[in-house]
């Protein structure tokens, strides 16, 4: 057994020393290790804390048989290759083009669909209770057909009746108030 093994071992029994010598130990090797994978220092030392943050909060297991250093190191590997994913993901953006993409955003359609919202759910608040409850069920809780039938108790074929005629009562309620609706 290794040095940190040892660490490792007297921090998870309530030594809280052991992952200072922990940290003393291996930090500076982890950034620059982690830095070979990211080129940026500043993300080294952040993914390198995260990967401390993970031993002193989640304590994964370390099974004795492999190094210690070996599995420290495999956890802040698989913590840059992450940031690497998601950073491939984002796109950089000068703060001149974000100031562009922003005022070229369509205000007033955010605001039209915020009130649509409001009056959805206003409409919705009118219908029948076993309505409110089945629309509420299905369409905001995400429930299949089953799982609505067993939190209702009702069998699936009356959720699924009950569905279409709270669908066409709250169609109706909406077509009276002039709203306008994609699809429901």
């Amino acid at each position: 057994m290794d040095n940190g093994a040892e660490y490792y071992r007297r921090y998870l029994d309530g030594d809280d020393s052991g992952f200072t010598e922990l940290v003393r130990l291996y930090m500076n090797g982890l950034i620059f290790f982690v830095n070979g994978y990211v080129k940026n220092a500043s993300a080294a030392e952040d993914i390198t804390e995260d990967t401390f943050f993970t031993l002193a909060v989640k304590k994964p297991r370390y099974i004795d048989g492999a190094s210690f250093r070996t599995w420290l190191y495999t956890i802040a590997r698989n913590k840059a290759l992450n940031y690497l994913r998601t950073q491939s993901r984002r796109r950089a953006v000068s703060i001149d083009e974000a100031a562009e993409l922003a005022a070229k955003q369509n205000i007033e359609a955010e605001i039209l669909r915020t009130e649509q919202n409001r009056r959805l759910h206003g409409a919705i608040e009118q219908l029948k209770p076993e309505y409110r409850e089945v629309l509420h069920l299905i369409y905001f809780e995400q429930l299949d057909t089953n799982n609505t039938a067993q939190v209702m108790k009702k069998s699936p074929r009356q959720v699924t009746n009950l569905l279409y005629r709270a669908k066409q009562a709250l169609k109706t309620k909406l077509e009276q108030e002039g709203f306008e609706y994609e699809e429901l």
